[in-house]
């Protein structure tokens, strides 16, 4: 731990944080050497593994994406304690946490590596279930890539409204309501997601409908073919038959595994 990190953060969080809280409590629980057979012996010097595994717990506690953790390690002088760095340390990209969570289901780690300090929060009362929330290794990482999942989807739809506005303001203005002004305006990344399974699942699937109400109004026979023609857009059609289906039933995201192609509207565009 530098000194002066530590010196600075009991000195601004006299009553501690979180994070704080669980550096004084469990101390430097994570050594890089558990996580040795997921990783290369060559190649350039990465982000320590142990300090990503405790960056995955508070992101998951927190209800936080990998770009708003990775921006959290950067600007946050609570999180810099926790894991032992320099006040002035630039933290690293946040890609790096989607490939450390591969790597620990492609080797079996999560089992030995989030499970311990998982336990070991939860008999300190550090880290506590909502309701029917669980905090299994399992369900922590699942989570995180929902939050992950629900930022692109809706950072997709925003870039594809704000290419429409400008390119057709006067055909947009005519779809777009108040709602969507207000679900859509800023960028996703700026906000909390909303806690809760059930929750989040509704925010999506409305993500989901509006997405396809926007596809289908570009691809009706009435609009400017051109509209088809704009990036945004086509990178809006395809991640939609990646990421949702609709049915008789609604729309609800695609299990991953699953085929992608069998929704109706998409097979009419």
């Amino acid at each position: 731990m530098p000194e002066l990190t530590a010196r600075v953060v009991r000195a601004a969080f006299p009553k501690g944080t979180l994070a704080v809280r669980i550096r004084e409590a469990l101390g430097p629980l994570f050594e890089d050497e558990a996580f040795a057979g997921a990783f290369a012996v060559r190649g350039r010097p990465a982000v320590s593994p142990g300090a990503l595994a405790l960056v995955s717990v508070l992101q998951y506690a927190e209800g936080l994406t990998d770009r708003q953790a990775a921006d959290q390690v950067r600007a946050r002088m609570d999180w810099k304690f926790l894991l032992g760095l320099e006040l002035g340390d630039s933290g690293f990209n946040a890609s790096v946490l989607s490939l450390f969570r591969s790597r620990l289901i492609e080797r079996g780690l999560e089992q030995t590596t989030l499970e311990l300090v998982l336990e070991r929060l939860r008999g300190l009362d550090l880290l506590k279930a909502g309701g029917r929330q669980r905090t299994d290794s399992t369900h922590v990482l699942a989570a995180v890539r929902t939050l992950n999942r629900m930022e692109f989807v809706g950072e997709t739809l925003r870039t594809a409204l704000e290419a429409l506005a400008v390119a057709a303001p006067t055909w947009l203005a005519g779809l777009v309501t108040a709602e969507w002004a207000e679900r859509y305006g800023p960028r996703v990344d700026d906000y909390r997601f909303p806690k809760g399974e059930e929750v989040r699942e509704q925010w999506s699937e409305q993500v989901g409908r509006d997405g396809f109400v926007l596809l289908e109004a570009v691809y009706a026979p009435t609009a400017p073919h051109w509209l088809r023609e704009i990036e945004a857009v086509q990178v809006l059609r395809v991640s939609w038959v990646q990421q949702y289906h609709r049915d008789e039933k609604g729309v609800r995201w695609r299990e991953q595994g699953s085929p992608a192609g069998s929704s109706p509207v998409v097979l009419a565009l």
